[in-house]
């Protein structure tokens, strides 16, 4: 049997930043809708 080593990649660091953001975004953005939701009614206020 032949000494088996595996590869692992290494992900850069901006990507893992820019990862980390786009998901606090998204739940700043999940968050908002909901907030408008639950005072409005309406998924879109002013929009009918």
């Amino acid at each position: 049997m032949k000494n088996q080593t595996t590869k692992t990649l290494r992900v850069e660091e901006g990507k893992v930043f820019a990862e980390r953001l786009n998901g606090l975004a998204a739940s700043v953005g999940c968050l908002a809708l909901i907030g408008a939701y639950l005072t409005t009614g309406q998924i879109i206020p002013g929009f009918v």
